[in-house]
């Protein structure tokens, strides 16, 4: 029988250190690992976020939160479970001899063999693995959170450089014009036609929209390089982006959104603060447990030899059997203070819940007017630029007809950059609704 327990122990110890040095090479494997980015990733939208979801190590260590709360459930359970110790002693007398009544006894060498069995439960061990049960809920919870706040950063962040394309094609537009202009006053005043104040001015107008081309080309590399970030690709990676800005600006993509409805439970933020409750409640249940009794119950097996050739006296039993029940009596009132301290904090969750889920009905009202009112600036804005283009071109042309003056050209070239410039905040303002209703929809 106890060769059958320590072949049983020995076995359990080998396959427990295999397991650990197989994990210690999956986890330098993985480490070793280098993931080989192309120099030109093509990607849409649903693309870019995908590729953001597989490689952004902030939402990693979000997934591994929730690997490690598993973790920590198991840890409790196991210290419920069963647990088994062996040792093994040798003592050597050194040849020294007993005097017993005169008469001289040698003390034999001995060695002692021992293995322990344990297990001890109690209430807040149990309430313990209830509460890992809640954490391990809240940080799934916390990983669809990140992941979601992921891919609305993604959609921000490829909406920004797209918009800035945009604005740099637009201000390109315009300089064309300008410079345009700007030659034909140039030979209005070599001719006499013109004064060179004019023609200076418009050279201003000029300067002033090569400042700005450069300056949001600049803007465009950094918020690519934000994208970047978000992606966890290489600095000197080329992003080539297919999705286009209509894809983010149609009637159909605004109207779907707005026809989803909203339903509280399937908020996210409502369900981490409903979990919240939860683990509230399980506080109090531990805390209160520290009243109860604590149950051990523990087996022993000892075998001493003597290595000679007579036996020394040896008075323990080669088994025994253990149960050991305790029960606290008197703290000085701190178990009963940590009872009403988690019931305070209960009381506070509870509060915080019913808070939030009245302010998420609001927000969903809010939200989804800011949506509406930001599809219906963006349409108004894009009329504006619309017709401010085309009383540019009216203009350029009845200047080229000597119908309008240089000052005339001026003032409409003026009005077509203001009528841009508040189209792209339209824009901006329209993509940014889109995103905070999708991210409180869990969409």
């Amino acid at each position: 029988m106890m060769k059958k327990i320590v072949l049983a122990i020995g076995l359990f110890a080998f396959l427990a250190n295999g397991m650990q040095a197989e994990d210690h090479v999956m986890a330098a494997t993985k480490k070793a690992e280098v993931r080989e980015v192309p120099a030109t990733l093509n990607l849409s939208l649903a693309e870019a976020q995908d590729y953001a979801v597989e490689t952004n190590r902030s939402l990693k260590n979000a997934s591994l939160a929730v690997q490690k709360a598993y973790a920590q459930r198991w840890q409790t359970i196991a210290s419920m479970l069963p647990s088994a110790d062996m040792s093994w002693s040798f003592t050597s007398m050194m040849g020294y001899k007993m005097n017993f009544s005169g008469m001289p006894i040698e003390m034999p060498d001995n060695g002692t063999l021992g293995v322990t069995a344990a297990v001890g439960i109690n209430g807040q061990a149990i309430v313990g693995a209830l509460l890992n049960n809640v954490a391990i809920d809240m940080q799934k919870l916390n990983l669809q959170q990140s992941e979601d706040n992921l891919r609305a950063n993604v959609k921000t962040s490829y909406a920004s450089v797209l918009v800035l394309q945009n604005v740099v094609t637009l201000l390109e537009s315009s300089l064309a014009n300008i410079e345009r202009m700007a030659e034909m006053t140039q030979r209005s005043v070599e001719v006499g036609a013109a004064e060179q104040t004019t023609a200076d001015l418009i050279q201003v107008r000029v300067n002033t929209l090569k400042n700005n081309i450069n300056a949001n080309l600049r803007s465009t590399q950094l918020a690519l390089n934000a994208l970047k970030v978000l992606l966890d690709v290489p600095a000197e990676t080329e992003l080539v982006l297919t999705s286009t800005l209509e894809d983010f600006l149609s009637a159909e993509a605004v109207l779907a959104l707005l026809g989803n409805d909203f339903i509280l439970e399937n908020n996210l933020n409502y369900q981490l603060l409903e979990k919240n409750v939860e683990l509230a409640k399980k506080n109090v249940h531990m805390a209160g447990w520290a009243y109860g009794p604590t149950v051990a119950l523990a087996y022993q097996y000892s075998k001493k030899d003597y290595f000679g050739e007579k036996e020394g006296f040896n008075m323990t039993p080669p088994n025994a059997v253990s149960l050991n029940i305790s029960m606290p009596l008197w703290s000085s009132g701190k178990r009963a203070a940590g009872v009403v301290e988690k019931k305070i904090a209960l009381e506070e969750a509870r509060n915080t819940f019913a808070e939030t889920a009245n302010n998420l009905g609001i927000q969903n009202e809010q939200l989804r007017y800011n949506l509406q009112n930001g599809y219906e600036t963006y349409m108004n804005e894009k009329d504006n630029m619309e017709v401010t283009q085309r009383v540019f071109e009216s203009t350029t042309n009845k200047f080229n007809q000597g119908a309008a003056s240089n000052l005339d050209l001026v003032n409409a070239s003026n009005d077509l950059i203001t009528a841009q410039s508040s189209y792209v905040q339209a824009v901006l303002t329209l993509v940014n609704a889109q995103v905070e209703l999708e991210k409180f929809l869990n969409l």
